[in-house]
């Protein structure tokens, strides 16, 4: 079989389950960051190695190099459903994603505020509070990764 090439790292229909599974790697990587996934890949053993391999093949391979979505439009759908869903740890981690996507802070409150009417508002306010942590957090990673200051004496 060959690969067939499409724009944004995208694979065609004839691709390989490796080359799936290699462009959902990358794919994997850009959202999530490097960090985490290796620290997903690490802690894989003999019992989730398995669902490791089917979520970047399937998850981010299948589904996340489609080019039918920005992603963008694919950060605000997951968003939504892990609000729908109540996965409040997956929601931070994808909330983190999404600013690196490239939404802001503010198209994620619009995003959390719609969910409120469809998915209830207990779950929009959970959310809002997961939201304001993460955003804690990486203005807390922001300002200790800042230059500090040096006093300058005469």
């Amino acid at each position: 079989m060959t690969q067939e090439h499409h724009p944004s790292g995208t694979v065609g229909s004839e691709a390989t389950q490796q080359e799936v599974y290699d462009a959902g790697m990358v794919v994997r990587r850009e959202v999530l960051g490097d960090a985490h996934v290796d620290r997903a890949t690490a802690a894989a053993d003999d019992f989730t190695a398995d669902f490791q391999e089917m979520i970047t093949r399937i998850a981010w391979g299948g589904i996340w190099t489609r080019p039918g979505l920005s992603r963008p439009m694919r950060s605000a759908v997951t968003i939504t459903a892990m609000v729908a869903h109540g996965h409040w740890e997956e929601l931070a981690m994808h909330i983190r994603a999404a600013l690196g996507n490239g939404l802001s802070r503010s198209e994620i409150k619009e995003i959390l505020l719609q969910t409120a009417i469809y998915c209830g508002v207990p779950s929009a306010n959970t959310a809002f509070k997961t939201a304001q942590q993460m955003f804690a957090q990486l203005d807390a990673e922001s300002e200790a990764a800042a230059p500090t200051k040096k006093e300058e004496f005469p």
